[in-house]
């Protein structure tokens, strides 16, 4: 079959993409679902700092072979099912999730599927999980985005990178539920397992860290502060949950926050992967604190920590990936707390964008745009 989607031809061109269009619509065939694969029309899919990075070459040892697909948190439906699959059927809702778990590693017997082993190397080859390229131009193969390539009408993806919810989720909404929310809401849920009354930062408030804050007040922790340099999303955030705001170039950031929360938060998550935001997170951890990690830097960069600090003041850093979500388990049950007005994933979706207006949305995104623009690649 054929599908329109937009084709990363160029990492590390310069910005403004809307000048130098590293991202072209093109007519691809996309061969429909072999074993253990699912054949999906992408309804909605949200844009990432992650889908930036790929752009920018921002981390060159997670680089993919290109052409390639970009795309990994979306809401699509299904059409075709390949040999095997026989929990899903053509009308199913689905969300994807850009870890497929193979179930059968150490990390996913163990219930932490987000670690999945076999994962990163289906990922750095740009397959899917099931192996090999389903996208072409001519004789070209196209390459798949961590097994998802949800910038695109219709796709193929693997049977396990999929779960299925139901289908009264605005699109635009459900799509978030792959990525912002798993890794946000997860890294406080999941990872940090915040408890009512504890104190809560959030550096950096991108969708994930948006997400995060959600999850904190979900959680029931107070107070919440929320750090960014953007002065509209510090507005967002204080909109959806923040008892306190602080701008990150603020020269009092850190006394303020510590003043605040008497001494220092219980958790300080870093969502925008940058040194200085670990540095504001993890000198407004309280002693005993834990400071958590969920934003990716570039590969480069190195955490400035003083050693003695983390021994004498008993302190724990701790990454999270993909929020050591349980996709299975936490998307369904996230979106039941969506449903019931306990974790309001719509405030944090923005703008609709089309296929050919990608280059444009993602200048948006590297100039702080505070909500999760969402591309629509059917309408």
């Amino acid at each position: 079959m054929k599908t329109r989607a937009s084709v990363l031809t160029a990492i590390g061109a310069p910005s403004p993409y809307a000048r130098s269009r590293p991202l072209i619509v093109e007519e691809l065939d996309l061969r429909g679902p072999g074993p253990g694969e699912v054949l999906l029309a992408i309804k909605a899919a949200g844009l990432c700092h992650s889908d930036l990075s790929a752009i920018d070459g921002a981390r060159p040892r997670e680089r993919t072979p290109l052409p390639i697909v970009l795309g990994h948190e979306a809401v699509g439906e299904v059409l075709e099912v390949g040999a095997g699959v026989n929990d899903l059927r053509a009308g199913d809702r689905v969300v994807t999730t850009f870890v497929p778990s193979c179930g059968h590693c150490v990390p996913c017997m163990e219930g932490r599927p987000a670690l999945c082993e076999p994962a990163p190397g289906y990922s750095a080859a740009g397959t899917l999980a099931t192996g090999g390229t389903r996208f072409s131009r001519g004789t070209e193969p196209v390459h798949h985005y961590v097994g998802v390539a949800a910038f695109s009408e219709y796709t193929v993806m693997a049977r396990n990178s999929l779960v299925r919810i139901d289908g009264d989720i605005p699109v635009e909404v459900g799509a978030l539920f792959g990525c912002a929310v798993l890794t946000g809401v997860g890294a406080v849920l999941n990872t940090a397992r915040v408890k009512a009354g504890e104190a809560v930062a959030i550096v950096g408030l991108g969708g994930v860290g948006m997400s995060a804050l959600l999850g904190a007040r979900l959680a029931g922790a107070f107070p919440i502060v929320a750090v960014d340099l953007h002065p509209e999303k510090l507005r967002v955030a204080g909109e959806i949950g923040a008892d306190l705001t602080v701008a990150a170039d603020d020269p009092d950031c850190i006394a303020r926050i510590r003043d605040a929360t008497h001494g220092g938060v219980h958790f300080a998550f870093e969502m925008a992967g940058a040194a200085k935001s670990f540095d504001i997170a993890y000198r407004v951890t309280r002693r005993g604190g834990t400071t958590v990690i969920g934003g990716l830097p570039p590969g480069n960069v190195q955490l400035p920590v003083a050693q003695a600090s983390i021994v004498a003041e008993e302190r724990t850093i701790k990454g999270s990936y993909f929020g050591s979500a349980v996709p299975l388990r936490d998307i369904p049950r996230f979106i039941a707390l969506h449903r019931e007005g306990r974790l309001p994933v719509d405030r944090i979706a923005g703008e609709a964008v089309r296929l050919d207006g990608l280059n444009e949305a993602f200048d948006l995104l590297a100039s702080g745009a505070p909500l999760r623009q969402v591309l629509l690649p059917t309408s």
